[in-house]
């Protein structure tokens, strides 16, 4: 099959100067018209070739490749993939934490950048996080002193010290944020490989399972929570950001805002749940959020993770139990009762309906017609 003809422009950094890299499949009718740029060369290096990055080898690109390859600026031009979230930034923990003396703090600057670009909080700890451990595991060097060979090799020592692959994903992240946003450099991590993501199937419980969970609930807040984290499929990020006005009760909808991806979305209202909301709202009396903690702030993700695994614990589930094991309950008895995926999808608030498949390998119906050979 051929492939589709582009050319993806990238950022280099050259002898200490800036350049414009051109990535291409090999083919011919490129290869001619390449040659016709100003100053181009060939990097062994990064496998590709490269001209000064000035906007008159920018539009002579443009010009001379127009109508016959399309190209591809995603990684050429800034952008930024943070939500732009309603919460405030705060990154005051991050100076007030207990230390020794030679531990070296995240710089000002890398904090300076992510409330600029309107990451969430908690990516901002993970960032943090992250970068902090790079920074001290050269603790005798400058960090703007490390290059290239220096991270791979950290990355070589996470891996031998059996970090999850999702830890090395994430300080990589993080590394790659200091050097291309803060410092404002080139990508310098062509050759350096990200694990390989693990395609894991989701944890499903039973609705008998569920049920159970939901009636050891400690009371009705917690059993309200659990339910609603159940029958509307719910994040526990937007389950904490639910407002009263959120609940639409004359058509049996909840209205998701803000959610992953900066999306809004309609879910499923029980109307089981909405009895028990009812007498939940005349004895707590929540002001703004439809959960609040004892002094009527938003509640925590912490406490709907403990009210969770608290009450899974208590119901005799033997294995770990998160809200987000509970949104997959969802989907998955969803599909079992015979819902099309696309509406799961829209339910659970998807880009594609690739992202919802996953949970065809788990319903249980998908197997119902295979009859086991030892049955046979």
């Amino acid at each position: 099959m051929q492939r589709k003809q582009h050319i993806t422009l990238k950022h280099l950094l050259v002898e200490n100067n800036h350049c414009i890299g051109l990535k291409f499949y090999a083919n011919k009718t490129i290869q001619i018209i390449i040659k016709e740029l100003n100053n181009i060369k060939w990097s062994t290096e990064f496998t590709m070739y490269y001209v000064p990055n000035n906007k008159t080898n920018l539009d002579q690109i443009f010009s001379l490749f127009k109508g016959i390859v399309w190209i591809d600026t995603q990684y050429f031009y800034e952008k930024t993939r943070a939500k732009q979230l309603n919460e405030t930034f705060d990154a005051s923990w991050v100076k007030s934490r207990s230390r020794p003396d030679n531990f070296k703090f995240c710089p000002d600057n890398y904090l300076q950048k992510l409330e600029l670009k309107k990451y969430a909080n908690n990516t901002v700890k993970t960032y943090v996080s992250c970068f902090e451990d790079y920074l001290n595991h050269y603790s005798n060097i400058d960090v703007n002193a490390l290059d290239e060979n220096d991270v791979r090799n950290y990355l070589e020592y996470l891996i031998k010290t059996d970090r999850s692959d999702s830890y090395i994903n994430q300080a990589i992240n993080s590394i790659k944020f200091y050097y291309e946003t803060v410092l404002g450099l080139p990508n310098r991590f062509y050759s350096i490989e990200r694990p390989r993501k693990k395609r894991k199937l989701p944890v499903v419980l039973s609705k008998e399972d569920v049920s159970s969970i939901i009636a050891s609930s400690n009371n009705l807040k917690h059993k309200c929570i659990i339910s609603l984290l159940y029958s509307a499929g719910l994040r526990r990020s937007e389950l904490i950001n639910l407002k009263l006005k959120d609940i639409e009760s004359k058509r049996m909808l909840i209205r998701v805002q803000n959610a992953k991806g900066n999306k809004d979305r309609y879910t499923l209202l029980s109307e089981t749940v909405l009895k028990d909301l009812r007498v939940y709202y005349k004895q707590y009396r929540p002001k703004v959020y439809l959960f609040e903690g004892q002094t009527k702030e938003q509640y925590s993700p912490n406490s709907v993770g403990k009210v969770v695994s608290t009450a899974a614990t208590k119901a005799g589930i033997r294995i770990p139990v998160s809200a987000h094991i509970l949104r997959h309950s969802f989907a998955t008895h969803l599909l079992e009762s015979g819902v099309d995926i696309r509406y799961i999808q829209l339910l659970l608030g998807h880009n594609s309906t690739k992202t919802t498949e996953i949970y065809t390998h788990v319903a249980k119906n998908s197997f119902d017609f295979i009859k086991n050979p030892l049955d046979f």
